[in-house]
């Protein structure tokens, strides 16, 4: 028991640490093809390098607010969620003890330990700390760790900021000629890496992820740039 303690928070921390990774790659990600594509649109339409910077600038702040907004809303409604089962679990151990100690037992026996030492660790745990016990073992929450929407908030925006400054930095510091083709090159290169990155955290193959990250910018900005420069020769 005292082996498997020790062991479960560095596990969590690991799981913890490595999630907000993957959203940090994924955030960069997002910046990346939404901005890339935003910008080679309007280069399809017109090589102006003050209507390039306006729609780059516009496309990040309002991407990065968005993200950020999004994901301060999502981790909110988890954090309501969590303070929501540890307040229950709270009554509940107040008003029924013997049961929550059987409840306990019962969930270590369901990770194979026998009902003798099953009883006894719950008993264990109940006097040490009977919430953080059940919030552990039966929620998966820590009551010292619980999610902050501002740091999703915060990791968002940044990661989406990164990721969308280097296509707007791309089509707008080269000569006019070269605006599309530094572009292009520069966020292909970029969605190998965030494609590749987001695989290993996951522990995946990065073959498939870089080539779906790959193809799927490729297109956005296929896209994009044919329909600013069908526009453009329009003369919208």
């Amino acid at each position: 028991m005292t082996e498997s303690t020790h062991d479960e928070p560095h596990g969590g921390a690991l799981g913890s640490r490595l999630n907000w990774l993957r959203a940090a790659v994924l955030g960069a990600n997002d910046g990346i093809v939404s901005t890339a594509g935003l910008v080679v649109g309007v280069a399809g339409a017109t090589s102006d390098r003050g209507s390039l910077l306006t729609a780059g600038l516009a496309g990040l702040l309002a991407g990065s607010m968005s993200m950020a907004a999004g994901e301060y809303v999502s981790v909110s409604t988890q954090l309501d969620s969590e303070k929501a089962a540890l307040a229950t679990e709270r009554r509940e151990l107040r008003e029924e003890p013997e049961a929550e100690l059987e409840e306990l037992t019962e969930l270590l026996e369901g990770r194979g330990l026998s009902r003798a030492v099953a009883f006894e660790a719950a008993q264990q745990l109940t006097e040490r700390d009977a919430l953080r016990a059940h919030a552990s073992v039966e929620l998966g929450i820590d009551p010292d760790d619980l999610t902050n929407p501002w740091h999703a908030a915060w990791a968002s925006f940044l990661s989406f900021t990164v990721g969308a400054l280097l296509p707007l930095l791309a089509i707008v510091l080269p000569p006019s000629d070269w605006r599309v083709p530094v572009t292009v090159v520069s966020v292909l290169a970029a969605l190998v890496l965030t494609g590749w990155s987001g695989a290993r955290l996951g522990a995946a193959g990065p073959g498939r992820a870089v080539l779906r990250n790959v193809g799927g910018g490729a297109l956005a900005m296929g896209v994009t740039y044919a329909a600013g420069a069908l526009l453009g020769a329009a003369g919208v």
